[in-house]
């Protein structure tokens, strides 16, 4: 029982940190076009011009946050939720002198609930052809109430909220404290709430740092792909059995393709490892507060190419270092921990871990997924491979499988890839890592699962192709 209420929690932090960062995920676009256009045209930029500089003040406080409100408005109540919730963001954006990134991920979600509760109230009582009428209205009246309270009463609290938060954040900065935040950053990112902490946190608070300083090192705090490729290397020398193996093609995937959830399989099946990363991501935060580095904007997938697209001109060495250190340290940490503690490839091994996960009863309502996973998948003509953003791992998932499957001679099945959040509950198959199984399955209870622990080398790849086959 004290698992399963254990899995619960982890669920419902996972949950509700995937909510607060599916308001900025689809929105990341926007985030870089603000970070290459600050890079760019700010006085201390590659090609400082004074006309377009004059977007990046705009931009940062009222585009951005507006798009944040109408995401999570249309989380919450659809797109007419979307629209109450850019009205309700306007109010707190008025209502403030700083970015209302925190404002807008209260007034958008509040705006979309208002106008469901609104809808499902009035939902029938309407009289015909007055329909049109109601839902317009609706939306003016109730959008422009919530916009005048976050405006008077709700803007300027949830300023005094983020100046905290921000004078919290300088503190550790200026004191050079905030390298411990990886003791937390680490561990979290293993339990999949990267995306939630890199864009829920880190992105709201960094784009006011670039306001103030014209760089953020709360940008490369998780996405820095150092640690990450230094646990990988390691493992491709010091460790044993298919965890060796697939590692060297695990590291080039996340330090090129910027997708971290590849290396969270081997941090799983040695625990043990989890001290290599905070150890790496501390020292990398250290030197980069030290040397002056940071990224101008979000660098969304963490790849190296994306931090180096978003390094200012003069922060090259500093946001190197930072990386190669990070990369260097977590090498000898995992590297000490394999050799005193090695993985015998017949309980170490990344396969045998995946053995364990497949026998684990997946906490559910009805049916749990291991028992979607005994139900046919006859005529299944798509697949949905999932993940926390339906950006990253998702992407490079569904790419393998697809292959596979034509490799295999199947014809007839489209494999695709979504964020967990956006499934819809008539999915006919679903592709999901173990951590995110229990909320795919809430959202999608009727479909078959597959639940795999690595990206790579999943022996479920074959088992699905075989069984589309028969």
């Amino acid at each position: 029982m004290a698992n399963e209420g254990g899995s619960s929690v982890k669920t419902a932090v996972q949950g509700f940190g995937r909510f607060l960062s599916g308001m900025v995920m689809p929105n990341i676009g926007a985030f870089l076009a603000w970070g290459l256009i600050t890079a760019l045209f700010i006085p201390t930029g590659w090609i400082p011009n004074e006309f377009f500089a004059t977007l990046v003040d705009p931009t940062l406080k009222y585009l951005l946050p507006t798009l944040v409100g109408y995401t999570g408005g249309r989380m919450v109540g659809g797109q007419r939720g979307a629209v109450t919730g850019a009205i309700a963001t306007i109010g707190v954006i008025i209502g403030a002198d700083i970015p209302m990134f925190l404002g807008a991920m209260i007034a958008g979600p509040v705006g979309g609930l208002v106008i469901k509760t609104f809808d499902k109230a009035t939902k029938g009582k309407v009289k015909a052809g007055f329909e049109m009428l109601v839902d317009n209205f609706s939306i003016g009246i109730l959008g422009g109430a919530l916009a005048m309270l976050f405006y008077s009463i709700i803007g300027p609290f949830v300023a005094s909220i983020t100046d905290a938060l921000g004078a919290g954040v300088g503190f550790l900065v200026d004191n050079g404290l905030l390298p411990l935040a990886s003791i937390i950053v680490e561990p979290a990112k293993v339990l999949f709430l990267n995306n939630a902490i890199n864009h829920g946190v880190f992105t709201p608070l960094g784009a006011e740092q670039v306001l103030e300083a014209g760089r953020s090192v709360l940008y490369m705090v998780e996405s820095n792909p150092g640690p990450g490729l230094g646990l990988l290397l390691a493992i491709s020398i010091f460790g044993s059995g298919i965890a060796k193996q697939s590692a060297p093609g695990a590291a080039i995937i996340h330090f090129f393709g910027g997708i971290h959830e590849i290396y969270f399989p081997y941090v799983m099946m040695k625990p043990q490892l989890i001290a290599a990363m905070i150890g790496g991501g501390m020292s990398a935060v250290f030197t980069l507060s030290v040397l002056g580095g940071g990224l101008v904007g979000p660098a969304s997938p963490g790849s190296i190419i994306a931090e180096m697209l978003m390094t200012p001109r003069d922060g090259y060495v500093a946001n190197i270092l930072g990386i190669a250190v990070g990369c260097g340290v977590t090498f000898v940490l995992t590297m000490l921990i394999l050799k005193v503690s090695p993985m015998p490839a017949d309980e170490g091994s990344l396969e045998s871990a995946q053995l364990q996960v497949q026998g684990m009863k997946a906490e559910s309502k009805g049916a749990g997924v291991a028992d979607a996973v005994q139900r046919s998948i006859a005529g299944a003509k798509t697949i949905i491979f999932a993940c926390d953003a339906g950006m990253g791992s998702s992407v490079m998932g569904s790419s393998m499988l697809a292959k596979k499957i034509k490799d295999a001679g199947v014809d007839g099945v489209e494999v695709s890839h979504l964020a967990v959040n956006d499934l819809q509950g008539d999915e006919e198959v679903i592709v999901v890592h173990k951590e995110l199984a229990d909320r795919a399955k809430k959202a999608s209870p009727n479909a078959h699962f597959v639940v795999i622990t690595d990206f790579l080398n999943a022996p479920e790849y074959g088992k699905l192709v075989d069984d589309l086959k028969k």
